[in-house]
């Protein structure tokens, strides 16, 4: 069974009512001896977990009472022990019987949570009856390793683990696609019981960063990058301060970036920064998407709000609108995404207005001539290197601005085709070096010479860029490339990568929420993390 379609009445309270209270943010342990559990806690506490995970499977010479005494009464935060056997994911191996009486006996000693797996959970939640101390909570948890269930086959498991005498249903599955993250979302949001819900793998990032969105009873942030104690894990640092983990809500609306990889991408750092500043109630998130028209069939509500798109979805991304920008249109790319009023698609393409904004401004700058005067960009030869999605949205802008374009490709047919959509002239990489019917020209280079890691490499020899009065590169990684290096040695003014990046992000974050970008803003997040 596919995804169902999120709609608008998925995410209200679920049928009883009344919302759990705030999600907690539980960190795991996964340190070797006691003593490093015990540095582990104050660290989660220093971060601003809620809970700590104690992982006794991990500890290497476990000796279940002195060690259980010492890790709950010195956590300076609630506990939560688990013992994961190697059959459902975790590293014990031993005797089933003493597992358990070392639950029984975490439970005894004051830990605030246990959690049991479901296999074994009836015959242990039997063993405990009546022996309960009275804020402690069993969690009943179910793992898969392969894959996502339909809905129906989650409610079943949902109703069997309750079935258990479960105080809390933990579920955990693995993503194959990122729409699998709305079958967990709709089970959360419909469980009559406290319901932890995670889609592992990387996939599965936005089960783990919503869940205060659709009421799941705890998420898990990792202590360190290197210490996940399952796929796809972010850190508690992460959630809280990149993703304004305690801000988002029931009404938060979601915005992201789809792209295929995407954790890269600086995207959520500018956004969730900027929301945050303006008070607005709103996320920012990585998708990591394999097939757009199934991604915006599934989150199709108007709280899955726009996204940003990138590599290699801005041409697929085209066929899923409503509406498209008629620059967007003729470019043939799009890279940011709006949910209009009436539940519909509007596309735009912000890559060339920040691009071509970007240059603009040091041509204004190297001519001394003010915004008023119209585009100094206007009869300005201009060098286009590449013939991709930047490429076009360069060679569009520029002759929107009324530039004469020359599109420079690799392969002389793409350079054509392009060239006679903006009404300018073609011709191979190779022949770039020789061409200088004139100085002063302007170059924009969109291919991937000299992007890291090649990052000595460039699209054309230094002898060349006397030629030209200014040069821009669309690569940010590194943000000095040889090319630009070379330039300025020259004399050519420069714009960095990041000019497109920073200025692209103004225009889309117009687009999002109607306000005005905080440049300020934007631009010290990038000169901090670029």
């Amino acid at each position: 069974m596919g995804s169902l379609p999120f709609t608008v009445s998925d995410l209200q309270t679920s049928s009883s009512g009344a919302r759990s209270s705030p999600t907690l943010l539980c960190t795991p342990l996964m340190g070797t001896t006691v003593d490093q559990m015990l540095i582990e806690m104050r660290k989660a506490k220093e971060i601003g977990s809620d809970v700590v995970e104690i992982r006794l499977d991990c500890l290497r010479n476990f000796n279940p009472r002195p060690d259980l005494e010492v890790l709950i009464e010195r956590s300076p935060l609630p506990t939560l022990v688990t013992y994961r056997p190697i059959w459902e994911g975790g590293q014990y191996e031993g005797d089933e019987t003493k597992r358990q009486d070392a639950l029984r006996l975490a439970m005894e000693l004051g830990a605030d949570y246990i959690d049991v797996e479901l296999e074994v959970a009836h015959d242990f939640n039997n063993s405990i009856y009546g022996k309960k101390p009275e804020n402690f909570k069993v969690i009943v948890s179910s793992h898969n390793f392969h894959n996502t269930p339909s809905s129906e086959a989650i409610g079943n498991l949902v109703a069997r683990i309750q079935a258990t005498g479960a105080d809390i249903v933990k579920i955990a599955t693995t993503a194959l696609d990122i729409t699998d993250c709305a079958r967990i979302f709709q089970i959360m949001v419909h469980s009559q019981v406290p319901t932890i819900g995670i889609v592992m793998g990387e996939r599965g990032l936005i089960s783990r960063l919503l869940s205060p969105k659709f009421g799941g009873y705890l998420t898990y942030g990792a202590l360190e990058a290197g210490a996940i104690s399952a796929p796809g894990q972010p850190t508690a640092k992460d959630l809280l301060d990149l993703y304004n983990f305690r801000l988002i809500g029931p009404d938060t609306r979601v915005y992201g970036i789809i792209g295929k990889p995407v954790g890269h991408s600086k995207s959520p750092l500018l956004f969730n920064a900027a929301f945050k500043s303006v008070g607005l109630n709103a996320v920012y998130v990585h998708f990591l998407v394999d097939d757009v028209k199934k991604f915006f069939d599934t989150y199709s509500s108007s709280d899955w709000a726009g996204c940003s798109c990138t590599i290699p979805h801005k041409e697929a991304a085209l066929k899923c609108m409503n509406e498209i920008d008629p620059i967007a249109k003729k470019i043939g790319a799009i890279n940011n995404i709006v949910r209009r009023s009436d539940g519909g698609l509007m596309a735009f393409n912000t890559d060339y207005i920040g691009a071509i904004a970007g240059i603009e401004d040091q041509l204004r700058g190297l001519n001394g001539t003010n915004p008023a005067a119209g585009s100094p960009l206007a009869g300005k030869l201009f060098v286009v290197l590449g013939a991709g999605g930047a490429g076009k949205s360069l060679a569009y802008g520029a002759a929107q601005k009324g530039a004469r374009v020359v599109v420079a490709n690799r392969t002389y047919e793409r350079a054509k085709e392009l060239a006679d959509k903006v009404g300018g002239q073609a011709m191979t990489l190779a022949e770039v070096d020789n061409f200088h019917p004139e100085e002063g020209m302007v170059l924009a280079n969109t291919t991937s010479v000299g992007m890291k890691p090649k990052i000595d490499e460039t699209p054309i020899s230094k002898q060349s860029l006397k030629h030209y009065c200014l040069v821009f590169d669309a690569i940010y990684t590194p943000k000095e490339t040889r090319l630009l290096r070379e330039a300025r040695e020259t004399g050519a003014t420069i714009v960095y990568g990041t000019e497109m990046l920073i200025r692209q992000g103004f225009e889309q974050y117009k687009n999002f929420t109607g306000l005005p970008a905080p440049e300020e803003l934007f631009r010290q997040l990038m000169e901090k993390h670029a």
